[in-house]
């Protein structure tokens, strides 16, 4: 099996790839096409040609396997294995010129009761220069692009990969928290802000880097109150593999519900007791 899975994060890379070099050619573009989709986000045309160069490749390549991307919707088929695709997480930073965003792909597989479990992720920021990956029983990495990132020859660039854990804090009072905004809360607001004002530190970095920064160490534990599954899928491996635990807000594990709390572990109860009083 990890030969399996080794074939399958490399092939993962090798989209996450495909899809930098499209994304960084479209990113502060002029010409960047921009409208709104029927739940008035916004989408460009960057998210497209990624999401459809990534479908047109795992097409070629691994043609048994299902696929749900964020913009061109479902296909599982009746396979037991599927990819999450999102072209571009953070699509108003994109638009924006803020260089937070990234291309999550993740391999979801079924096993024979219907049980899903993520087994291969990779998050790919370009412009941080930075990418996360891992695989089931592999660890999770993060690599650092050396060189300038917009740079026309990207094969030359160096790349340097290290493997992420997650802190070791274990009181809130000691904690750094991430989280997007205190949109989308509901009930659970007052809660929420009332452990932020517990915590060492806070801060909105908000979107996917919450969560990569959790894995890494840098941050204890991070929350986002309205999700999709494209959203979640590949964060929640890396997050695994680093030894955290990735659950929605009622503390239920894995990227298959509607919101994410990320933590080193340590802090997971007291965080999901808090904001669910």
């Amino acid at each position: 099996m990890p030969t399996d899975l080794e074939d399958d994060l490399a092939f993962a890379h090798a989209l996450a790839d495909l899809a930098d070099a499209i994304s960084l050619d479209r990113y502060q573009a002029q010409d960047l096409v921009v409208t709104t989709k029927p739940d008035s986000t916004p989408v460009t045309d960057a998210d497209h040609a990624v999401e459809t160069a990534i479908r047109e490749a795992i097409s070629t390549h691994r043609s048994d396997d299902g696929l749900v991307g964020e913009e061109f919707g479902s296909d599982k088929g009746a396979s037991t294995r599927y990819w999450v695709i999102d072209p571009i997480d953070g699509t108003k930073n994109f638009i924006r010129g803020v260089p937070i965003w990234a291309t999550l792909i993740a391999l979801v597989q079924i096993d024979s009761s219907g049980n899903e479990e993520v087994i291969v992720g990779v998050v790919s920021a370009p412009a941080l220069s930075r990418r996360w990956s891992a695989a089931r029983g592999l660890g999770a990495y993060v690599r650092f692009n050396s060189q300038d990132v917009l740079s026309d020859d990207l094969e030359s660039n160096e790349v340097n990969e290290k493997r992420i854990k997650v802190s070791k804090v274990s009181s809130l009072s000691d904690a750094s928290i991430s989280y997007s905004d205190f949109v989308g809360w509901g009930s659970r607001l007052e809660p929420f802000q009332k452990m932020l004002n517990s915590a060492w530190r806070t801060r909105a970095i908000g979107d996917f880097w919450s969560h990569m920064l959790v894995a890494e160490g840098s941050i204890d534990v991070a929350l986002e109150p309205s999700l999709a599954l494209w959203d979640m899928a590949a964060l929640e491996i890396i997050v695994r593999e680093a030894g955290g635990v990735f659950t929605d807000l009622s503390g239920h594990n894995g990227p298959f519900g509607s919101s994410a709390v990320t933590s080193n572990g340590l802090l997971h109860n007291e965080v999901i007791n808090g904001i669910n009083p």
